[in-house]
């Protein structure tokens, strides 16, 4: 195992092997079986391509043999920030056949972040686009490459630049092998992906899971989804993303045999025509997605009967919008809560109204431990609001080679810190809000102290406080109270200039700049946030009612 990941105690996996949560079956194996199963069955569909699951086993054997002729290795980190697509699926996949640890970047990050996870992780490998979306990822990993010596090799989708491999060509030329021998040696305890935390502080930290939880992940969460093989799943959202990649997300898709379609936009016009065209049964989506969908007149004019569950992740569905996606769409809302550290709560199916349209779910797994504690960190009573604790087969028990921050965020007897205040009720959670300083773009997550550091290097700033303002599509966006130096004025236009300049994903720039001559504060010095979230958002009342 490598240096930095913390096990989980021998104990414990001993019972959960005893209960079956340990089969010993790594990621790849998912795709293998199904193989088996259903060769001819239609795995994945993008555009007007599409691999049954045998056609998609063999791409994944052969990429994966590439990889390892191209010089990587089980255990070998390899940052992965490809777009949906046919690609990401086999790549992703040829990495767990090979036993490397795909560290999973999301599209907008950028130099600052991405250095941040090759240096993090020891990533020799990176993985990018190309060109895409009037950005140039191939430039990007050459400066990577420049600065981080350790970064031995760039695999690019489309037109590599010299010193690059180009990884559709590895996919499309590799020779067929023989035999199945590619991984084969690879412990099924091993680490199979790491993924990204929200970042209470700084930058991202790395969730490390292990083949056996996150295999365990994908199926507890497709059974508390009643996935079977005629499932048909949409993917809009990013498949890097915990969410959609298993929770139940593809992963989930393929452990139960159904069909894994990708689309290119997020938008009413791109999404309904394919659950139309492709018989869509399920879509994951979130708060920004369903209010825009819900209120525009394209699903009406589409067949929607295939339609039966329309997933939300990242932020709290108002009940309100939950009851519309039933009236309008006679579909049904799941709500899923939970982490890319471990819990995943699900509402299910077959749930009374009152849990469906109100509740953030009920933990996949019977043996996921969740307490709910008061600041002092003892347990409150049903109903009593406090913080979510949790610890259980598929939790991660520290973050990778973060010994400090794994001290804040787990108790010594192994709980994960949530850091979301809840109500529990039996088994079920009712989200309420927010404890570690984070804001929620529509399930984006800003960390405030990240941006604030940025802020405070401008030379006109004296102070600043992120906080979030309400807004109507994302829930939250980010506001920035600056305190600027005597006699000088910062413009909102010279602050997003200045923060683009350190090259930071898009969605962490703030939205509004407030200037302000002093912060309220506490007895203690502590700039009391709670004051200017509440002072914007009635400014922003006022303003509306104008």
């Amino acid at each position: 195992m490598l240096s930095g990941f913390i096990a989980w105690p021998p104990s414990d996996v001993e019972r959960w092997r005893a209960a079956g949560y340990r089969p010993g079956r790594r990621v790849a194996d998912i795709v293998q079986l199904a193989a088996a199963r259903l060769p001819h069955k239609t795995a994945v569909i993008e555009g007007n391509r599409r691999l049954t699951y045998a056609e998609l086993l063999g791409q994944v054997d052969r990429l994966a043999a590439a990889l390892g002729d191209a010089g990587l290795k089980a255990l070998d980190r390899v940052v992965m920030q490809l777009p949906n697509s046919i690609e990401f699926v086999v790549a992703f996949l040829a990495l767990m056949r090979l036993g490397a640890i795909p560290v999973m970047a999301l599209r907008a990050h950028r130099y600052s972040e991405v250095r941040h996870f090759v240096e993090a992780s020891g990533a020799v490998a990176y993985m990018v686009p190309g060109v895409f979306q009037q950005f140039d990822y191939r430039q990007l990993a050459q400066e990577i490459r420049r600065d981080c010596p350790a970064l031995k090799s760039v695999f690019v989708l489309d037109d590599a630049l010299p010193g690059q491999h180009s990884l559709r060509s590895l996919i499309e030329q590799a020779p067929t092998r023989t035999g199945g021998h590619v991984g084969a040696q690879v412990d099924p305890a091993q680490l199979a992906v790491m993924l990204l935390s929200g970042g209470t502080t700084s930058l991202s930290k790395l969730i490390p899971r292990t083949h056996d939880d996150y295999v365990l992940n994908a199926r507890l969460c497709a059974q508390a989804a009643d996935f079977d093989e005629n499932t048909v799943f949409l993917a809009v959202l990013p498949l890097g993303h915990n969410y959609n990649l298993a929770s139940p997300g593809m992963l989930g898709v393929f452990d139960f045999g159904g069909t894994l379609v990708i689309g290119r936009g997020m938008d009413a016009e791109h999404v309904f025509p394919l659950i139309q065209e492709h018989g869509v049964t399920v879509v994951a989506a979130a708060v920004p997605l369903i209010t825009q969908w819900l209120n525009s007149d394209v699903p009406a004019r589409h067949d929607l009967r295939s339609l039966r569950v329309v997933q939300n992740g990242g932020a709290r569905l108002a009940p309100e919008l939950r009851r519309r996606i039933r009236s309008q769409w006679s579909a049904t809302p799941q709500e899923i809560y939970g982490t890319a550290e471990g819990l995943i709560n699900m509402t299910r199916l077959d749930d009374p109204d009152n849990l469906l349209f109100e509740s953030s779910g009920a933990p996949v797994c019977v043996d996921d431990e969740i307490k709910v504690v008061d600041d002092d960190g003892r347990e409150v009573a049903d109903g009593e609001l406090g913080e979510l604790l949790t610890r259980g087969p598929y939790t991660i028990r520290g973050y990778f080679n973060a010994p400090e921050k794994n001290l804040e965020a787990f108790t010594e007897d192994g709980f994960y810190r949530m850091g979301d205040y809840v109500r529990k009720r039996g088994r079920y959670v009712f989200a309420e809000g927010r404890k570690k300083d984070l804001i929620n773009r529509g399930g984006e997550k800003i960390s405030c102290e990240e941006v604030e550091n940025l802020i405070f290097m401008h030379p006109k700033v004296q102070q600043v406080a992120l906080v979030a303002m309400p807004d109507p599509v994302f829930g939250e966006k980010a506001c920035a109270f600056v305190v600027a130096k005597p006699g000088e004025h910062l413009s909102f236009e010279e602050l997003i200039a200045f923060l683009k300049a350190q090259r930071i994903a898009s969605f962490k720039l703030p939205e509004r700049l407030e200037l302000v001559d002093q912060f309220p504060t506490s007895l203690v010095g502590k700039i009391m946030k709670r004051q200017l979230r509440d002072q914007i958002a009635e400014r922003m009342k006022t303003e509306a009612a104008r």
